[in-house]
């Protein structure tokens, strides 16, 4: 059957659910006039005539006593998608006695609106135009044929209707006279018809019940009718409605934004990605426009609601449609901006071992073998979030704050690993989360997956009769500390892979310190110590910005580059904070991309100045600079080395037809081939950890940056702030006083030495010291005892010293020598 004659069957199971036939012996079973009829609702009989039509069910005939023009001309409005409140009004001939109404007009152009308005100035009255409005705006039919470009009159539709057009070939030809990314809407008119509209308060309340009205109508549609696989036309209603500039209002987002949310998300997902592809040419400032308005829906939606563990922000419909249409903005925003799509690293070898584990031998399923789900609608696009160099919009504004004060993300974590098909994670649309946020969803899934390995590794001791050994724990010396942490965790990569994701313990031979996260942070410092001294030749210092780059000439086997990926896989995994300086690049690289000439801005500054003016430079380059394809460096020992970028590059002269060619060979060389077997090494041990972590997932290269290294802005202020007192000890006692009024004087290098002596690292975590709990605990009263610190705990171990003076020399002194454990 036709899709207009099956849409007119539903419409009829529709009234006869709702009004009946009016016939009072009826004994139809699904009419409403039947005695035995349960009454529902308008929603409750939309979604049942579907069902009716579906079974073929029985229709009454019309009432006798009704007239049978009356009941045509009320299915025709029903059909128009019109309130009963607005039909009534359209169909009062009294309201303008012999004058046009316009009932005639069945989709809206620009030239039959102006038509419209103008008889509407000309009369005093908009009523005429608010019916039209109304009739129009609320019905799916009549939308999707309005504001056509001049290529794709909808009269098109009609005659594909009549002739019965419904077949794939008919279809897959309305989407090539389409083109992939292209829509049929005269968007300029729909914008000029916006400002004629919005400046009259009785026409925006008109599209307002309209889209709240019309919404129903289109997640019914696509729910049951396949909307727009039956017409890709269909896509224009939501391209017609989102350039509506007051949606953001209060009148759209308290009623009708919602509920056209939840029909956004019922779109197929190449749909989806159309409107992405269509918004990403509209430009920085219309985009970011409609972007706000769903972060405003989000926003308005939590401040007026109460969560908690039992009532869960994704439970809330509202927010949860938001989002998801939220990221057609996210992806619009990456595609508009500087893109990168190329430049991808060789995906690296399965890490896992093949051979069945014990939970699979026992029947059990590993939840946490891999990785989160695919993004169908990243599938789609073909894009990533790592793929872009520069978005629209910053990422940062995605962002939405007052979601993230209100998510619980324990229980969002378990929507995310387990539950994800039956309820929603915002971790599945981590652009939504800041970093401390996502950095929650990390840390449960690295704890769980510790308290996994160490289940199964009690299994393994039962089965095999052997002691248990449920942590990693590593025995080093301090003045050995690089050879016993590369052979054990050689050793360890080895046979047992999955041993680096046990929790890590470590213990210095011949000291007391017993490990609750303290001497992991001493470990690890002095392990980068080492690795980073520039006498040992793993990586090279730029004093200009005092980062480290690999060494391309380095004579260090690969085991030491692979000990450097686990350190910093450890971190994350353990949750502690690394003094690790690298430019950006090596997070990206990291993250699945390779360098190029951009990324030597920050790498390689001196180089990318000297490339950039071969780029800009007006003259002659082959007389003036006389380059080649050939380029030179020096080695570990002084000594100049040359490598050819293309073959026989000494006979190849640079010219200003080649130039760029140059530069991207350069960075590729330098960022990539030069330091492709270090970072190999490198990456290896930092995937031994992370490689089953939704860490790349969740987390942009800057924001791994982060995750490792900490913030380096130290907001002490934030610290007085959550700081706990315990033994005697409040923040009214003069001590107390005397304390941050020595720690606020003290100079920046001062404050990370306190740091480092009270948590183990001079960086503050993700979110900044704020997010740092410490505690300064009395240890008793006036003394020449030092001030102690449990790094462990973040806890301040300090006497009630009688002065301010002896304080500050007490715990400057404490602080200088705070190295290794023992120390009273």
């Amino acid at each position: 059957m036709k899709r207009a004659a099956a849409k007119h069957l539903i419409e009829r199971y529709f009234r006869q659910l709702t009004d009946g036939c009016g016939n009072g012996e009826c004994t139809n079973e699904f009419c409403a006039s039947c005695s035995n009829f349960q009454p529902v609702d308008n929603n409750a009989a939309a979604v049942r005539a579907l069902e009716l039509y579906k079974i073929n069910a029985k229709l009454c005939d019309p009432n006798s006593s009704k007239n049978e023009y009356d009941d045509v001309e009320s299915l025709d409005s029903s059909a128009n998608g019109v309130p009963p409140d607005l039909s009534s009004e359209m169909n009062d001939k009294n309201l303008f006695p012999n004058r046009e109404d316009f009932a005639d007009v069945h989709y809206l152009t620009e030239n039959n609106l102006s038509l419209i308005l103008s008889f509407c100035e000309g009369e005093g009255n908009h009523s005429t135009l608010v019916r039209v409005i109304g009739r129009v705006f609320s019905n799916a039919d009549a939308l999707t044929k309005s504001f056509r470009k001049a290529e794709h009159p909808p009269t098109e539709d009609l005659e594909e209707e009549s002739a019965g057009a419904s077949s794939a070939a008919d279809k897959d030809s309305v989407a090539r006279r389409l083109g992939p990314d292209e829509v049929s809407v005269d968007i300029e008119a729909v914008r000029r018809m916006y400002d004629k509209l919005l400046a009259n308060d009785q026409l925006e309340a008109a599209l307002v019940n309209a889209l709240a009205y019309l919404s129903r109508n289109l997640e019914l549609d696509l729910d049951y009718l396949d909307a727009y696989e039956a017409n890709p036309h269909y896509i224009n209603i939501f391209v017609i409605m989102m350039e509506n500039g007051n949606l953001h209002s209060p009148e759209y987002l308290e009623m009708a934004m919602p509920l056209f949310c939840k029909a956004m998300c019922k779109l197929p997902v190449a749909a989806l990605a159309k409107l992405s592809h269509l918004w990403s040419d509209y430009g920085v400032e219309r985009l970011r426009h409609m972007m706000e308005t769903f972060q405003q829906l989000i926003t308005f939606t939590v401040v007026s609601n109460d969560y908690d563990s039992d009532n869960l922000v994704n439970d809330d419909e509202t927010v949860v449609a938001a989002t998801k249409c939220l990221k057609l903005f996210y992806y619009a925003s990456i595609l508009g901006g500087e893109l990168d799509i190329e430049h991808n690293e060789e995906e690296d070898e399965d890490l896992e071992n093949d051979e069945l584990t014990l939970q699979e031998l026992l029947g059990e399923e590993r939840i946490y073998r891999r990785g989160p789900l695919v993004d169908y609608l990243e599938k789609e696009l073909g894009v990533r979030s790592i793929d872009s160099r520069r978005p629209l919009i910053p990422f940062e504004d995605f962002v939405n704050e007052p979601l993230n004060e209100v998510v619980e993300m324990d229980k969002d974590f378990t929507f995310f690993k387990v539950d994800s098909e039956a309820k929603f994670s915002f971790q599945s649309c981590p652009f939504i989360l800041n970093a401390i946020t996502k950095n929650q969803g990390l840390y449960y899934d690295n704890r769980i997956r510790m308290y996994s390995e160490r289940r199964i590794t009690a299994l393994y001791s039962m089965v095999q009769g052997q002691q248990p050994n449920p942590y990693l724990k590593l025995k080093v010396r301090r003045d050995h500390i690089i050879d016993d942490a590369l052979v054990r965790l050689e050793m360890i990569s080895m046979e047992n892979p999955s041993d680096l994701k046990k929790q890590l313990f470590v213990e210095f031979e011949g000291e007391q310190g017993v490990d609750e996260g303290g001497v992991s942070k001493e470990f690890f410092q002095l392990v980068l110590q080492e690795i980073f001294n520039p006498d040992i030749g793993m990586f090279t210092y730029d004093d200009a910005t005092k980062l480290f780059w690999f060494n391309s000439t380095s004579l260090e086997i690969e085991a030491q580059y692979t000990l450097i990926g686990i350190v910093l896989g450890l971190a994350i995994y353990n949750n502690c904070i690394l003094d690790v300086h690298f430019p950006m690049v090596v997070y990206r690289k990291l993250m699945g991309k390779k360098g190029t000439f951009v990324d030597l801005a920050d790498s390689h500054p001196v180089l990318y100045q000297s490339l950039k003016g071969l780029l800009e430079y007006n003259g002659n380059i082959e007389e003036d600079m006389m380059l080649t394809f050939q380029i030179s460096q020096t080695d570990l020992f002084g000594n100049p080395v040359t490598y050819d970028l293309k073959e026989e590059g000494d006979e190849l002269p640079v010219t200003k037809e080649n130039r760029q060619e140059f530069v991207d060979l350069y960075a590729e060389y330098v960022l990539n081939k030069s330091v492709e077997r270090q970072f190999r090494a490198f990456k290896k041990g930092f995937l031994m950890v992370t490689n089953e972590s939704p860490l790349k997932y969740l987390f942009r290269p800057e924001e791994v940056e982060l995750l490792i290294c900490g913030s380096r802005n130290l907001d002490f202020h934030a610290l007085q702030k959550t700081t706990e007192y315990d033994g005697g000890y409040n923040k009214d006692c003069q001590i107390i006083k005397d304390f941050w009024e020595t720690i606020h004087s003290f100079g920046e290098e001062q404050q990370r030495l306190f740091l480092q002596f009270t948590t183990g690292t001079d960086r503050a975590p993700v979110g900044g010291l704020g997010k740092l709990k410490m505690i300064i605990a009395k240890n008793g009263s006036d003394t020449d005892r030092l001030p102690t610190s449990h790094t462990c705990f973040n806890a301040l171990l300090l006497p009630e010293y009688s002065t301010k003076e002896k304080l500050r020399e007490r715990l400057l002194k404490a602080m200088t020598y705070s190295k290794g454990f023992g120390m009273l």
